[in-house]
């Protein structure tokens, strides 16, 4: 296996303007997201921005990363957690985790609008620093019940280059994980991370993390080279 130190050096080129990937996190939090299910999801993301190969990622080689949280439930329900924070220093890092940590929820008793969520996220990455890769991830645990639906979303709108990561989440409905892979994800090299239960959402977290920072960005730049 490829070590971590090597997908870094490999990721970093010279026609970089000095961002390597703006990197949006949607989290569902819509009524099938219960307190319990809620923390585990807060907590899994605040510890995965603590891990030591996570901070690495985020922070080595020079070129920074620019970071934005929302979450998600209803159509109409989207509440920024983070707005674009560029990532230059562990400083940065532990600032985002007290904003996470500090951020309360908006509802917890509206419908899955995941159509609506990817629409978000990619209105979201527009207006993201100027980056050589956008990544949208969008994790939950249910299809989407309210408004357009995620074929529908990408049928009427544009989203370019932009890559669509799936974080399904098992336990509340039967092949979840299926649904993401057929209709969330998006772009070449997409892929899904699966939690089979909310309780192995801190794991996945940070594994989707990992490859979004450095595996995925390595191919993405191996692409980048090929003629044609």
């Amino acid at each position: 296996m490829i070590r971590l130190a090597l997908l870094l050096a490999l990721v970093a080129t010279p026609a970089s303007p000095g961002c390597r990937l703006a990197l949006a996190l949607g989290i569902d939090v819509s009524r099938s997201v219960d307190a319990r299910d809620y923390a585990i999801q807060r907590e899994g993301l605040l510890s995965a921005l603590a891990d030591r190969v996570i901070v690495d990622a985020f922070l080595k080689p020079e070129d920074r990363v620019a970071l934005a949280v929302f979450e998600w439930s209803g159509q109409a329900q989207q509440d920024i957690v983070l707005d674009w924070t560029e990532v230059a220093g562990e400083a940065e890092l532990l600032s985002i985790r007290d904003r996470i940590a500090a951020h309360r929820r908006a509802a917890d008793h509206l419908p899955t609008g995941l159509g609506a969520a990817l629409d978000f996220g990619r209105t979201l990455l527009d207006r993201a620093p100027d980056c050589l890769a956008r990544t949208l991830d969008i994790s939950g645990d249910g299809r989407s019940n309210d408004g357009r639906r995620p074929e529908e979303i990408y049928a009427a709108e544009d989203f370019g280059e932009m890559l669509v990561n799936g974080l399904p989440i098992g336990g509340h409905e039967a092949d979840i994980a299926v649904y993401y892979r057929t209709r969330v994800i998006r772009g070449r090299g997409a892929f899904v991370e699966i939690a089979r239960t909310q309780d192995d959402y801190p794991r996945a977290i940070r594994r989707k993390l990992e490859r979004e920072l450095t595996e995925q960005l390595l191919g993405r730049a191996e692409g980048s080279g090929r003629p044609g």
